[in-house]
């Protein structure tokens, strides 16, 4: 038998997952890697200690399904995507830690490209808001203030690369990256699909670090070492690959993934639609020499990590799973909101000023109360997103589609469920990601034939139907905005 391999290269771990031709899991390995905080806001990573675990997993998932490498067909990345790492091209080293989507020091530069009328045009080339969360301003903070970066760069001795591209250059020797991930950094024109010198000017960034743009399911080399001669056939950033995993390809098709944090996509076809209600342009995915296919997003920086918070810095539970029963102690939050801005706000609010706040607290609030706020806080999160993107689209959606690891909390998806007012449908497939990476490597290399073919493959596993009345859904979010509009101003930014 024949098998696509996945390489899901996610915030805080690595994982190669390999599928049968049903898309079915075979197998999967994977391995956590450090959060380094050197400072309030800021967020890294070791490349190199990811490129190490990544090598870990190829070898431990073949070794789980007894399988060498002539067993696998195609391989597919996915990844976390706007983190950015910038490394010699001579020896592999970075130049300094990858510096991680959440991390928000470069609010100065946000703040100066705003000050100088150039975010007006960065917006318009590249459908993204000048906020911390895009590659490009990460870039320009490690040219300006990594000692001798910048002349190195100048000088051609240096590479950038989201993680889809640090990986391949490991892989494979080749500089290369997808539209997808190139849509996320700021200097990617979504319209032409190609870096733009306008830019790249704007942010003060040679072009000599840029890796070449190719489609998302196409050709991006051969994997050397345990994957030695598997072709490299699909690149999609994370939230682009779950839209694929979860078989959205008909315009007005959503789906959100709760995980570290929370993203929704909507798929629009092959129209670049530029929001009104501050969510995001990005390109979905692009088949090979065919026509790119877009989405707008909403993304939210804290979900799943506000658990692992819970967890590590408060100690209330000792697993992330343990939430879900800790909230089940109360009916219902006791008034307790939890605005987890820990970074700030993403979309629809893009608030670099706002922090974290748990408030309405009383005598009779306990930890029952807590766990239950920091839950609803994402399904909150996603109800503003699900808003702005109906009213940016000008539609009524009729279900929703969810994966990640926090669709397995019953708790929290009933509730969003009742939020919205909507169906919350899950996949028989936790595993969206890879699998949409997946999809995609195997239709790269004629392992799967068609979207079609992608689609009948898919299968639901639950629906959660909404069973609350709407005046008590309107009381909840009212009162949920009262409390983000709170968190407004808690810093001063430049």
């Amino acid at each position: 038998m024949s098998y696509v391999a996945a390489i899901d290269q996610g915030t805080t771990s690595t994982r190669c997952i390999l599928f049968d031709s049903d898309g079915e899991i075979v197998a999967i390995d994977q391995l956590e890697h450090a959060q380094i905080t050197p400072r309030p806001g800021w967020v890294e990573h070791n490349a190199e200690q990811i490129w190490v675990n990544t090598q870990a997993v190829i070898q431990g998932v073949l070794a789980r399904a007894e399988l060498t490498a002539r067993a696998v067909v195609a391989l597919g990345i996915t990844n976390q995507r706007e983190t950015t790492v910038i490394w010699d091209r001579r020896t592999g080293a970075p130049v300094y830690s990858a510096i991680v989507w959440q991390d928000v020091r470069t609010a100065e530069i946000c703040a100066q490209l705003t000050e100088s009328g150039a975010a007006t045009t960065i917006t318009k080339k590249t459908g993204l808001p000048v906020a911390t969360y895009f590659s490009g301003t990460k870039i320009r903070w490690i040219l300006d203030n990594v000692p001798g970066v910048r002349e190195r760069a100048l000088r051609g001795e240096l590479l950038f690369g989201t993680m889809d591209t640090w990986l391949i250059w490991q892989l494979t020797g080749e500089h290369l990256t997808d539209v997808t991930n190139a849509s996320r950094t700021l200097l990617m024109n979504i319209d032409t699909l190609d870096w733009d010198s306008e830019l790249l000017a704007a942010l003060d960034i040679p072009k000599s670090l840029l890796p070449e743009i190719r489609p998302s399911i196409g050709s991006f080399g051969t994997a050397k070492g345990h994957l030695n001669g598997v072709p490299i056939a699909a690149v999609l950033g994370d939230q682009q690959a779950a839209l694929f995993g979860q078989c959205c390809f008909e315009p007005g098709e959503v789906k959100n993934t709760y995980g570290t944090g929370c993203f929704l996509l909507m798929n629009t076809g092959n129209i670049a639609h530029r929001s009104q209600h501050g969510l995001l342009t990005t390109v979905a995915y692009q088949l090979r020499s065919e026509p790119a296919v877009y989405a707008i997003e909403g993304s939210v920086a804290v979900a799943g990590s506000s658990v692992q918070w819970l967890r590590d810095n408060l100690g209330m539970i000792s697993q992330a799973s343990d939430i879900e029963a800790l909230a089940a102690t109360v009916p219902d939050n006791g008034d307790v909101y939890f605005v987890p801005a820990f970074s700030g706000l993403f979309a629809p609010h893009w608030r670099d000023d706002a922090r974290g706040m748990l408030i309405g607290l009383t005598r009779y609030s306990n930890r029952g109360h807590i766990a239950r706020a920091i839950l609803e806080a994402t399904a909150f999160q996603s109800w503003d997103v699900i808003e702005a993107m109906q009213r940016d689209a000008s539609t009524q959606l009729w279900s929703i589609k969810v994966d990640g690891k926090m669709v397995e909390n019953q708790l929290l998806m009933q509730f969003q469920a009742d939020l919205l007012g909507l169906p919350v449908v899950r996949p028989q497939t936790s595993e969206t990601t890879a699998l949409g990476a997946a999809y995609g490597a195997g239709m790269g290399v004629g392992f799967f034939a068609s979207l079609k073919e992608l689609r009948q493959k898919w299968k639901k596993s639950k629906v959660w139907q909404p069973g609350v009345e709407a005046e008590a859904r309107h009381n909840l979010i009212a009162r949920w905005h009262q409390a983000i509009e709170r968190s407004f101003g808690w810093v001063k930014t430049a």
